[in-house]
């Protein structure tokens, strides 16, 4: 079994996994949406250039900001990855806060249909025009997806649409025809609320000290645009707004803090439909080390 570790993002990931993964001989593969850019190393809190070369990492920094990358590709990518390291004796582990990821390979992702642009356009403006109406029309036309969708998320909602526009099928249905992409164990992190909700407001004030502002500046000077999937997330999409001159600055910490909050919640919510998980609670786990690289070598055996 290929171990997956998931967990919302300031429980402790990185730290952990450089412990148990020196000891094991292990290299993690990102299961990270957001580590896959380049230029955003602050924002997305990345792994510095040296825990990289203590434990190897991949699937980071694969493209720039511009380009476009989903998690059909993300499935591709990581399971060469992980065969290559088979290959060579190396323990592959997934490690991220991304569910969708996590998804396209426990469960497997369909997509059969290719996209269609102009769809896509009209779904926006029928969007911008009467907001919420396509998660009515997603509610009506397949509403297994969206059980499964967050009302907040267009993108997958559009995406869900333009299937059913363009082939009469739902999403739904044609996803139970996905396959998994191996045999995995998936262990969870988490903390008590109180301290995981303090360890993100403390990030986000180490992210600005490190210079945030200053990064979200620098990719917009290089011509990036603040419409990007890529930047139109937690971190940046605030700072942008910061630096157009919405709110103070005491205010944008406010927000930064509130949203990164709510993110770690969906990433928690997310956790839950792995029912079979191990779960760590690192607020009040001993040696989470020794019991996370103890979960690891069993997943190894099976």
């Amino acid at each position: 079994m290929i171990p997956i570790v998931y967990g919302p993002t300031a429980v402790g990931k990185t730290e952990l996994m450089l412990n148990v993964c020196q000891s094991l001989d292990c290299e993690i593969i990102s299961m990270d949406s957001r580590q896959i850019y380049r230029y955003m190393d602050i924002g997305t809190a990345k792994p510095t250039k040296e825990e990289r070369e203590i434990v190897p990492h991949h699937m980071i920094d694969i493209i720039d900001p511009d380009q476009n990358y989903n998690a059909f590709m993300y499935r591709k990518d990581a399971i060469k990855i992980m065969r290559d390291l088979k290959s060579r004796g190396k323990i592959p582990v997934f490690v991220g806060g991304t569910g969708l990821y996590a998804e396209a390979l426990v469960r497997g992702i369909f997509e059969g249909v290719p996209a269609d642009e102009n769809i896509r356009k009209e779904l926006k403006k029928l969007h911008e025009k009467e907001p919420g109406i396509l998660r009515k029309m997603l509610e009506e036309f397949d509403p297994e997806s969206a059980k499964k969708i967050h009302p907040n998320d267009l993108k997958r909602t559009i995406r869900a649409l333009e299937v059913y526009i363009k082939t009469g099928e739902r999403i739904s249905q044609l996803q139970k025809e996905a396959r998994p992409a191996g045999d995995f164990k998936i262990v969870i992190l988490w903390r008590e609320r109180k301290e995981l909700y303090e360890r993100i407001n403390l990030r986000v004030e180490k992210m600005i000290e490190k210079g945030l502002i200053d990064e979200t500046k620098r990719l917009l000077d290089m011509g990036y645009s603040k419409d990007l999937n890529s930047l139109n997330t937690i971190g940046y999409k605030e700072t942008i707004e910061f630096l157009e001159g919405k709110y103070d600055f005491q205010h944008y910490l406010h927000i930064l803090k509130r949203n990164t909050r709510h993110f770690a919640r969906r990433q928690i919510i997310w956790s839950k439909r792995y029912k079979d998980a191990v779960k760590i609670n690192l607020t009040f786990e001993e040696d989470p080390v020794s019991k996370l690289k103890k979960l690891i070598e069993e997943a190894l055996s099976k």
